[in-house]
């Protein structure tokens, strides 16, 4: 019996030591990771994290002007967004057009920085299938 005992903590050792390891070299790249200096609470600044995590930066056709813009300058650009969730450091924002849905998501690109611009997702009202984002743009631009 007593070696039972034994035997039951020695594989639990070992399982749990496989939770920490690293899994090297399968499943998706993981993303760069860079520490933050704590900032000071005082004065009713709202603490940004400690840890960012780099997003991948969008590019392509029809995009210039939104990605790299701050919400400020979006929501100049496209008015009063339909949405506006923040999560942590994160933030979406939604505008509508008369056809097409947009998605604007912004990140810290450092630590302590203002979250801008990384992403854009466009969608037909409609049915939600997948749009031009550039021509989502243009049309949430003449709203």
């Amino acid at each position: 019996m007593r070696n039972t005992g034994i035997a039951v903590l020695a594989l639990l050792g070992v399982a749990l030591a496989g939770c920490a390891g690293g899994g090297a070299g399968k499943g998706p790249a993981k993303p760069r990771v860079a520490a933050a200096p704590r900032p000071s609470i005082g004065g009713g600044a709202r603490p940004h994290s400690t840890i960012v995590v780099v997003p991948e930066v969008m590019s392509g056709q029809g995009l210039g002007g939104v990605i790299g813009s701050p919400a400020d300058a979006l929501t100049r650009r496209f008015g009063s967004p339909r949405i506006d969730l923040a999560e942590g450091d994160a933030r979406k924002l939604q505008f509508t057009g008369k056809a097409c849905v947009l998605d604007i998501f912004l990140y810290p690109l450092s630590a302590g920085s203002q979250p801008t611009a990384t992403h854009v997702a466009a969608r037909l009202r409609q049915g939600g299938a997948p749009a031009d984002p550039g021509a989502c743009i243009r049309e949430v631009e003449k709203r």
